[in-house]
């Protein structure tokens, strides 16, 4: 059972096409909820405009943001209510941290991999001799 004070992850992925005023509103609103229930933000990172792996709602780019925080276990359901019902979010993912779980790299500072922008050609599916 997950104790009174629990350390949080929330991954957010919101859409690069959306203003950056929408952006700015979801993030605001989202520390709003958070420091409205009594809860602490323990850290919040920007990570930028990065591929996804895959296409999600036909995006392949998302604006990554990852915010820690510290409260009960009534918040996380709260927060992904209101997520669900935002325009501009992409995707979003709320985990409890495992106590003892070491510092969050920051990987907004990280270059993008060498031809991760670049298109990559198919090979032929048949090769011929």
């Amino acid at each position: 059972m997950p104790s009174p004070d629990s350390a949080y992850d929330l991954t957010l992925l919101l859409d690069p096409a959306a203003d950056e005023a929408q952006r700015t509103k979801v993030l605001d609103d989202v520390k709003k909820t958070i420091d409205g229930a009594g809860a602490e933000v323990a850290s919040s990172h920007a990570w930028g405009t990065r591929r996804t792996a895959f296409d999600i709602s036909h995006k392949s780019q998302a604006e990554l943001h990852l915010i820690q925080f510290v409260g009960s276990p009534q918040l996380p359901p709260k927060l992904s209510h209101q997520l669900s019902i935002t325009d501009g979010v992409v995707r979003f993912r709320i985990i409890r941290r495992i106590k003892g779980a070491g510092a969050v790299p920051d990987i907004g500072s990280m270059p993008e991999p060498a031809g991760a922008s670049a298109l990559v050609e198919a090979a032929p599916a048949v090769e011929r001799l």
